[in-house]
């Protein structure tokens, strides 16, 4: 079990359905219309917020006519931003990624969960932390956090007062195993920097922190604290910076997956579009997935 291990679609969506309890609940409606495109269902909108990976990006590659897509919105006279659970990377990389894909968005118009983090833990007691995050980027962005990264050490694990699940990439069965039995010890905070359970890569769906964090709750039964999709403190952090005061109901949420994207979206009084070819549903039914998860968006689409 690493953070690069891949599963298919099926499984990935059982262990959302598994997960149920511990996302938010929220209101949907009893149909979705089919779209063949973004910008035909977009006029009602003000601002149209995007999930990236399966719908913008699969790993390190641009959907073929996403930059298109972006650029039709934005002549449509429509604000637009992504919101995206990618956590294990500082926001210099993620934009630097953008620009290399040919989208054009600000640094204003990318939220992400690793930013809702950082949020959340500027009101929190100040500990010492134990990450799950490769430190390739050292603590770029975690400069006023006392953080060291989890490895193969277990005195790691006892002398950190709290954990963070901030990127799987290097994550291990092993490593997964020393912080389930440091918690089954002695329970202490733990913070979700990105609550996926899958991702979208070129070779199949990579196994993310929330998939790690709900194994974590099932062994030892504490509960963690998410910070990203489909929990609503990204959203607000979204709607705090590009729209401030903007009725829900003239908000569009764009993504490839009904327990983050469509989940989040609805309990925050979005209309959402469910998209289908390149995401966290491939080879799967959505009209199935749908009626099984009982997450019904407003829209489905192959892609944006």
């Amino acid at each position: 079990m690493t953070g690069t291990r891949c599963t298919d679609a099926r499984a990935a969506f059982d262990d959302y359905l598994g997960v149920r309890s511990r996302l938010p609940e929220a209101r949907f409606g009893h149909d979705w219309q089919v779209a063949q495109s973004l910008l035909e269902i977009a006029d009602p909108f003000d601002l149209v917020l995007l999930d990236a990976y399966g719908v913008l990006n699969v790993g390190e590659s641009a959907i073929p006519g996403a930059a298109a897509a972006i650029a039709a919105l934005r002549a449509a006279g429509k604000a637009v931003a992504v919101v995206s659970n990618s956590a294990a990377y500082p926001k210099r990389v993620m934009m630097q990624r953008y620009a290399r894909l040919g989208f054009d968005f600000s640094p204003g118009e990318v939220v992400t969960s690793r930013e809702a983090l950082l949020a959340h833990l500027a009101r929190a007691p100040r500990l010492r932390w134990g990450a799950m995050l490769s430190p390739e980027y050292g603590v770029e962005d975690f400069e006023d956090v006392d953080i060291s990264f989890l490895g193969d050490d277990p005195a790691d694990y006892e002398v950190a007062e709290g954990f963070l699940l901030v990127g799987s990439e290097g994550w291990t069965k092993a490593r997964q195993a020393r912080l389930e039995a440091a918690l089954s010890k002695r329970a202490r905070p733990v913070f979700v920097g990105n609550p996926d359970i899958v991702a979208p890569r070129e070779t199949g769906l990579s196994r993310e922190p929330g998939d790690y964090a709900h194994r974590l709750a099932d062994a030892t039964g504490v509960a963690p604290v998410f910070l990203g999709k489909p929990f609503d403190g990204i959203f607000s952090l979204a709607l705090a910076r590009l729209a401030p005061g903007l009725a829900p109901d003239r908000v569009l949420m764009v993504g490839d997956t009904l327990h983050t994207d469509i989940l989040g979206g609805c309990q925050m009084g979005f209309s959402t579009a469910l998209v289908t070819d390149h995401g966290a549903l491939v080879g799967l039914d959505p009209a199935r997935a749908i009626r099984r998860s009982g997450i019904v968006p407003d829209f489905v689409i192959g892609s944006i």
